[in-house]
């Protein structure tokens, strides 16, 4: 945007007249250039317009007139006696000019912040991450007002320029911390891992567990509070995980995953939640911060402009805190549901657990009432047996006797003495005879039968001898 304007015109006696002026943004002023026509010459305008005003200096002729204007958005640039055909580009150019004083102003003040910066840069000895920030957020402002078209490429160029070599300044300090570092880093990873190995060898041996476990909490404590690089540590965290798991194996065998529980599920969201929320309310905080901080700088702006693009930056702002807080509320409004559903869960688990007891309780009645049946069922089994022992033995002796005329007497005493054995052996289980006789089927029933019809056979033996012998009698 050009600082400098040619133009003809008229003065108060209607004569021509050429005129220059030249835009000073650092005051706000303006100087203005009449030159009598009589005194421009044949290239005075051409030199005014191809060199003075690209920045090249002219030398002015003698008779020309100088004056000092100040740059008003409601005052012409022009005095009253001064006239031209073009008052548009007079408008125009004053227009214009009010956002170059803007403009370098807030160049001015870039400028001043990024001396701050500088001053403190170069007189770092080792890297501060604080100044980097510092400066990083310096450039991303710089970089959003030149997407704006705020400032001014030579402007925008210089501040690039200074910015870069503080970059590379800090990258050579960053540079040696890192390998100061890297080599620290090297140095306490290795001694985790040789304590790690020590332990490891002890696991393995199953020596002094509880002792073990107390070795890795401490070395778990002197861990976080170690210093090492993402690398290093990922290496020995994983080997220190393992370490613990091992030892809580060797002490109380195979652990359950629990990982798959509701229960653990919604303590796991849960966490992940309130960690969310903690962030967003950090993002929040910050937003605001900033918000205070526009808001101050529009109080203490130096131009139209300036306020306005600090008040523009204060409305996405605003607009971000407001995205922000319906994503907390949101957040928040989860939290109370997942509340809810925790203590619901927990009832359900305290409920599952008096089942689990009760559940428990009834499977032991049910073992004991199983091995009490199971014991009674082999106790009337050995005794069956020998009450069919006992039937065999009588019904072979039965069997066994020979066919001579058996005495009355002597039948009626072996009917009476197997009903003795029957009754003796089996009066207890008389009335459930059937269900006896069918448990014991498949040892003794075929040889119960034959002993019945032998028992049959000799009672109708006796009885027809006593017929025959009553009928001899009679004879």
């Amino acid at each position: 945007m050009k600082t400098k304007l040619v133009l003809w015109g008229t003065n108060e006696k209607e004569e021509r007249v050429l005129l220059a002026l030249e835009l000073r943004p650092n005051d706000n002023k303006v100087n203005l250039f009449v030159f009598p026509e009589d005194i421009t010459g044949d290239n005075l305008e051409k030199r005014l317009m191809d060199d003075w005003r690209l920045g090249k200096e002219v030398e002015f002729p003698e008779g020309h007139t100088q004056q000092e204007r100040d740059l008003s958005a409601s005052e012409s640039l022009l005095p009253e006696e001064l006239k031209v055909e073009r008052g548009d580009i007079i408008q125009r150019a004053q227009t214009e000019w009010h956002f170059v004083v803007l403009s370098a102003k807030l160049n001015d003040v870039y400028q001043s912040e990024l001396n701050e910066i500088k001053e403190k840069v170069e007189k770092l000895k080792t890297y501060d991450s604080k100044e980097w920030e510092a400066l990083k957020g310096f450039w991303n402002k710089v970089q959003d007002q030149m997407k704006e078209r705020n400032l001014f490429r030579e402007h925008a160029n210089a501040l690039r320029d200074t910015t870069n070599k503080l970059f590379d300044h800090l990258k050579k300090l960053r540079s040696t911390l890192d390998e100061e570092f890297q080599s620290q880093s090297k140095e306490g990873s290795e001694k985790f891992m040789t304590a790690l190995g020590t332990i490891e060898e002890k696991i393995v041996k199953g020596l002094n567990l509880q002792g073990l476990f107390n070795d890795l909490k401490n070395l778990q404590r002197d861990f976080k509070d170690t210093k090492l690089t993402r690398d290093h540590r990922a290496k020995v965290w994983d080997r220190l995980d393992k370490a613990f798991k091992e030892v809580k194996e060797k002490r109380f065998g195979p652990q359950k995953e629990q990982d798959g529980s509701p229960t653990d599920r919604l303590a796991r969201r849960y966490e992940g939640l309130l960690s969310a929320i903690e962030k967003m309310e950090r993002s929040i905080s910050r937003d605001k911060g900033d918000l205070e901080y526009q808001g101050r700088r529009i109080q203490n702006s130096e131009g139209q402009l300036e306020a306005q693009i600090r008040q523009a930056k204060t409305k996405m702002i605003e607009e971000r805190i407001r995205s922000k807080e319906e994503k907390l509320n949101e957040m928040l409004s989860t939290k109370t549901d997942l509340e809810k559903r925790m203590a619901s869960q927990a009832e359900k688990d305290k409920a599952n657990a008096e089942k689990a007891k009760v559940r428990e309780a009834q499977n032991a009645a049910k073992a004991a009432a199983k091995e009490k049946i199971a014991a009674k069922i082999e106790q009337d089994k050995a005794a069956r047996v020998d009450d069919a022992e006992t039937l065999e033995k009588a019904a072979l002796a039965l069997k066994g006797k020979p066919k001579a005329e058996p005495k009355p007497e002597s039948i009626a005493g072996g009917v009476e003495a197997l009903l003795n054995v029957v009754g003796t052996s089996m009066g207890e289980a008389l009335e459930d005879v059937i269900d006896t006789v069918k448990a014991v089927a498949e040892v003794v029933s075929d040889k119960v039968e034959d002993a019945l019809d032998d028992l049959k056979e000799a009672a109708e033996e006796s009885r027809k001898e006593r017929a025959e012998k009553a009928k001899r009698e009679e004879e």
